[in-house]
């Protein structure tokens, strides 16, 4: 099964906070496939992250490395300027940047835990970043088959909330869909060939979910590399027929 459908030749792909977590395991899986011409792996110190820098010695040039911030406009608008000088296309774009508990963003039990600072940081990484990489990363993504995939949480879905709590995550993930729904359709104004997905991974042990651990049911509580791994083949099954569509790690569509 080629990497996104309709694809036949080696894939350029582009990774969005590869340094640690589900967005490494990525790098690692998608590198280890014969069918993956390059990876672009940006995060905030991609240069300086040991992992990266261990990848860039197994797989040389393979694997390019782009320090950026994407919650800086500035800095996603270089990215696509650097990226475009190499690569006339990019085939796969992932991106796995967001915040729970981090960069001042806070998981709120309730209305009185909320504060400006706190919306505005959730809202930053998790819906405005991605949403502006797709922004600066859209001329790569025509003319040939492409599909960009977002992290998203299924906490977001508005229709499967029954528990409340975790006000400015859920919110922000929820404008991530909203995003991202609207992106799909212009996007294949431009391109046929496009796919847009928003994925809901799975609560996998990295740093976001660590102190909520404890009460995933047992077998709930994945590995980076298995999260990856479920994650290509969601994007391998959904081509642009099913674009602008919400999906959950075991192949199930999660209702808005």
């Amino acid at each position: 099964m080629s990497l996104i459908p309709y694809l036949d030749e080696p894939a350029e792909v582009l990774i969005a906070g590869a340094s640690r977590g589900i967005g490494l395991a990525l790098c690692r899986t998608l590198l280890a496939r014969d069918d993956v011409a390059r990876v672009w792996a940006v995060s905030r110190r991609a240069s300086e992250e040991a992992a990266l820098a261990q990848l860039a010695a197994a797989y040389g040039e393979r694997l390019q490395r782009l320090d950026c911030d994407a919650r800086d406009e500035e800095q996603l608008a270089t990215l696509g300027k650097t990226v475009a000088g190499h690569c006339p296309h990019l085939h796969l774009v992932l991106c796995s940047l967001g915040t729970l508990h981090q960069d001042g963003a806070v998981a709120e039990k309730s209305l009185a835990q909320l504060d400006l600072a706190g919306l505005h940081s959730s809202f930053a990484s998790n819906a405005f970043a991605p949403i502006l990489l797709l922004k600066h990363l859209m001329p790569l993504l025509r003319g040939q088959p492409s599909t960009f995939a977002a992290l998203s949480a299924r906490v977001g879905s508005i229709g499967d909330n029954r528990l409340g709590g975790w006000y400015s995550y859920r919110a922000s993930k929820a404008a991530l869909n909203q995003l991202l729904r609207s992106a799909s359709i212009e996007l294949a104004r431009l391109n046929r060939q496009s796919t847009v997905l928003a994925l809901h991974p799975g609560t996998t042990d990295t740093e976001l979910s660590q102190p909520f651990q404890g009460n995933v049911p047992p077998g709930k509580l994945f590995e980076p590399e298995f999260t990856a791994q479920r994650l290509l083949a969601l994007i391998a099954e959904h081509g642009p027929t099913d674009s602008g569509s919400f999906w959950a790690w075991d192949g199930q569509r999660i209702e808005w």
